[in-house]
């Protein structure tokens, strides 16, 4: 083979990408593999991982770094740009742009073109804003997620709680449930009776608990986005399971610990150096 062809290959293999073109991809190389593919991938395998990829990162552009090539193999440095228009690794379509730095390394034999791409899938969800966290997924005793929680200003007290979970069957369905989880929590923020949510994640469930300051204040939880959320359960299939409850406190206690003295000071009262709990949420 003439030293030319593989870097050749290597272009077609890239234009093929950035013509958006699934078909086009496999039909440039035998047999391909990445981080997302799950194994050495042909023909319409190849098809199929393709065009999910474009789909998520559509319009790639390769800007090619360095090519080292002999008569029968090429490595190329690359670094790529792209947008975001689907769920990745759990991650919600941000509309934005993805960039991220990766290698393909293609050998060639009777057969064709074998492309086994490398990038770091870290530096991908960092590009699109998003900080990695490693947990076990579960112990023996314990399922292990994500919290998040979404503050306010006010600190009365709650006079009700909404807990609510779903249970998820993929990424995909994750990341519709995170958007909605968005777009409800931003009409709350508006209302004033809400005191502020946390969601959680543990295994297949995410959790919300929203805090209002008195029952009558639950009438916000019915605004468009939340029946949107419920059209999506009962009519277009989202989610496998669905809960949601109202509790009302039996009981409520807080203290809190003096940072001059160190006494632990409950609500309404106060240490010997004249400290307040009350007195916490301007620290």
């Amino acid at each position: 083979m003439a030293e030319t062809e593989p870097r050749a290959v290597v272009d077609a293999h890239l234009a093929a990408w950035e013509s958006g073109d699934p078909a086009a991809v496999a039909a440039s190389a035998a047999s391909y593999a990445d981080p997302d593919s799950g194994g050495v991938l042909t023909g319409d395998a190849l098809t199929a991982h393709a065009a999910r990829m474009l789909a998520c990162f559509p319009g790639p552009r390769f800007q090619v770094d360095r090519v080292t090539a002999d008569a029968g193999a090429a490595t190329v440095s690359w670094t790529l740009r792209a947008g975001h228009r689907a769920a990745y690794l759990g991650l919600p379509a941000t509309n934005g742009a993805v960039t991220v730095s990766g290698a393909d390394l293609v050998t060639l034999d009777q057969d064709g073109a074998h492309v086994r791409r490398t990038y770091d899938r870290l530096a991908l969800a960092e590009s699109l804003g998003y900080a990695a966290r490693f947990v076990p997924a579960a112990d023996d005793t314990r399922e292990y997620g994500l919290s998040a929680r979404v503050p306010m200003d006010r600190t009365d007290r709650p006079g009700a709680l909404v807990l609510t979970w779903l249970q998820i069957r993929d990424d995909a369905e994750a990341a519709d449930v995170d958007l909605l989880s968005v777009e409800i929590v931003k009409s709350l923020r508006a209302t004033r009776g809400f005191l502020g949510a946390t969601t959680f994640d543990a295994g297949d469930r995410k959790f919300t608990l929203s805090a209002f300051d008195r029952p009558e204040s639950l009438r916000a939880v019915h605004a468009r986005p939340h029946q949107r959320a419920m059209r999506r359960f009962f009519r277009s299939g989202l989610c496998a399971r669905v809960h949601t409850s109202v509790w009302y406190a039996a009981s409520a206690r807080d203290y809190a610990r003096c940072p001059g003295c160190a006494a632990v000071v409950a609500d309404g009262a106060a240490c010997a150096c004249g400290w307040t709990p009350e007195q916490a949420a301007t620290l």
